[in-house]
């Protein structure tokens, strides 16, 4: 699945999986204007990013088993709907009609213009305990994410595929793929791929200042818990605004990410994760 911002094509996987979860946020957030790091861009950000958690517990799930159509929730018309219902107050949201792991990312490109963004991950530790016999590959458990509430969208069901948070993301350029991108770190996801886009779509910033910009992650209602370093300032205006604002000084919580951008002159430019083991590797 995909969605336009600011002149990018971000695309995700589609549901079960969260990536769904980002782009709704960033369906939402391109309606606002962006010329700073300012407690309004934070604000919009967090509401925006509520928002799309809100409407992701809701209705995603197997598609085969949806109410909705995952395309009527990255429509232009409900992205405005959604963003006009920001207030300049911190709400709590819900839907309308949460964060560490052993996660791995990894993006990789070629000089023909190839491009992977690929995550893997068991769920919990090894998983199922299931191996594949004579190859040592441990199935995930992934089911543990599913709702034994009948009425709940994602409840447990025969063949049923459950929410989960596993989502490579891509970015198209007129159709082209330009660039691939991840953050590892369980429903920080989505909140990563936000960020992040918006660092190197609102603010131009090269896939390495992307990725280190300080980060934010909503945690519950209307906490949310920010990096170490993030401006006192902002942190008082958001606060002013009803904002429950905690800092963590533990920088894992915040998501491990890893970028790499094609430019218009066909170089690679590329960034990997300073909160993390991570590292860059050109042949």
């Amino acid at each position: 699945m995909k969605t336009s911002y600011r002149g990018l094509e971000v695309v995700e996987l589609p549901p079960s999986g969260q990536g769904i979860v980002a782009l709704m946020a960033l369906n939402i957030f391109k309606h606002r204007e962006v010329t700073e790091r300012s407690a309004d861009y934070y604000h919009t950000m967090f509401e925006a990013m509520k928002m799309a958690f809100a409407d992701g517990m809701h209705h995603v799930t197997d598609p085969a088993h949806m109410a909705v159509d995952p395309a009527a929730l990255l429509a232009e018309s409900y992205g405005r709907k959604r963003f006009d219902q920001i207030s300049d107050q911190a709400e709590l949201h819900s839907p309308d009609d949460p964060f560490a792991g052993g996660t791995v990312y990894l993006a990789c490109a070629d000089k023909d213009g190839n491009m992977v963004s690929m995550i893997q991950s068991n769920y919990m530790g090894f998983g199922s305990g299931i191996v594949v016999k004579d190859t040592g590959i441990a199935l995930h458990n992934r089911g543990a994410d599913f709702k034994l509430d009948e009425t709940h969208i994602n409840c447990l069901a025969p063949g049923k595929k459950t929410y989960h948070t596993i989502i490579p993301g891509m970015l198209l350029r007129d159709g082209a793929c330009c660039g691939v991108f991840g953050v590892m770190g369980a429903y920080m996801q989505p909140q990563g791929h936000f960020q992040v886009i918006s660092n190197l779509a609102d603010f131009h910033l090269n896939p390495q200042m992307a990725l280190d910009a300080p980060r934010w992650q909503w945690n519950r209602e209307k906490t949310f818990l920010v990096e170490e370093g993030f401006d006192p300032k902002i942190i008082r205006e958001l606060e002013a605004r009803g904002h429950e604002i905690k800092i963590e000084p533990d920088r894992t919580h915040f998501g491990r990410g890893q970028v790499i951008l094609k430019l218009d002159n066909g170089v690679y430019a590329a960034g990997t994760e300073s909160r993390t083991d991570s590292n860059l590797a050109a042949y």
